[in-house]
């Protein structure tokens, strides 16, 4: 059973998680152990994500979601409360222990890999532009060019929309002329969809779970920019929370051996993935250094 807590406003989210009481800490038994000891599993998630993981009908579900009524069922006993609040609260709360686990999609950056023990990826995470539709300015990434871009605060998609608009302009051309940063993606589609912004910057699986529902406000612009990147969970990095970030790369190891990972992609994403199942952090830190 997932039991959810609702939505929070920026401030009083963050406020509450580092004012909460984290897990007890205990000589003789790591954190997985003391999950199953007291019967919860508490997990920190943006459930405003699609198609990964949004709110309906009151209840988390999404591409996650799924995949979470498999993994549990390996932790008889144990209930699954996942904590909804806003993205810039997950990774500090984390810290802080307000939570157990993240199950919500944290994209792979070298610097995560540094500070979290982040999963095996979950999806592809490419970043990728979207703009309205049959605005025929834009037709691959480069095109963004002196455009006014919008994205999330505090993501990766942000760095990279920076990033790339460096690229632009260190190649001799311009880069972007402004970028807007919402707390919401939702705000900055409708930001987009009312030609606030010219486009919006973020990773390839949920532009085109957005352009899908809205075709006649959106369309995904062709391309990719950027270097390949993923979806993962995270874990704190330190050794009481080994057993249980273990536990959830030999769960999702199975969920792709199994053939079942691309079988809810295909649901939630029309297409399976081709991903690697394994610790991608050395690669990424590596090609970060080239």
């Amino acid at each position: 059973m997932i039991k959810r807590i609702g939505f929070l406003s920026l401030t009083v989210a963050i406020l509450g998680l580092f004012t909460g009481v984290g897990p007890v800490q205990s000589a003789d038994a790591d954190l997985l152990e003391r999950i199953k000891d007291r019967g919860e599993l508490s997990a920190g998630t943006e459930a405003r994500f699609p198609p990964f993981e949004f709110v309906e009908d009151g209840e988390i579900v999404g591409y996650s979601a799924d995949m979470m009524d498999i993994i549990m069922e390996d932790l008889p006993g144990v209930e699954l409360n996942r904590r909804d609040v806003p993205w810039q609260g997950i990774l500090p709360g984390l810290e802080q222990e307000a939570f157990d686990y993240i199950i919500t999609s944290v994209t792979m950056t070298s610097q995560r890999c540094d500070k979290y023990a982040l999963s095996y990826p979950i999806a592809d995470a490419s970043f990728a532009f979207l703009k309205r539709a049959g605005d025929d300015r834009i037709q691959a990434p480069e095109d963004v060019a002196g455009l006014v871009i919008g994205t999330q605060t505090g993501s990766a998609q942000l760095q990279g929309v920076r990033d790339f608009s460096d690229e632009l302009e260190s190649e001799g051309g311009e880069g972007v002329a402004d970028i807007r940063t919402y707390t919401d993606f939702n705000e900055a589609y409708a930001d987009l969809a009312a030609g606030r912004v010219d486009a919006v910057g973020q990773s390839l699986p949920n532009l085109l779970d957005v352009a899908k529902k809205r075709p006649e406000v959106f369309e995904v612009a062709s391309g990719t920019f950027g270097p390949p990147t993923y979806f993962t969970w995270a874990a704190r990095n330190d050794a009481d929370s080994e057993s249980l970030s273990a536990f959830f790369n030999e769960q999702l190891a199975e969920l792709h051996e199994s053939g079942k990972m691309a079988e809810l992609q295909e649901k939630w994403f029309g297409q399976p993935m081709d991903i690697p199942m394994r610790d991608m952090c050395p690669e990424v830190k590596a090609a970060d250094e080239e």
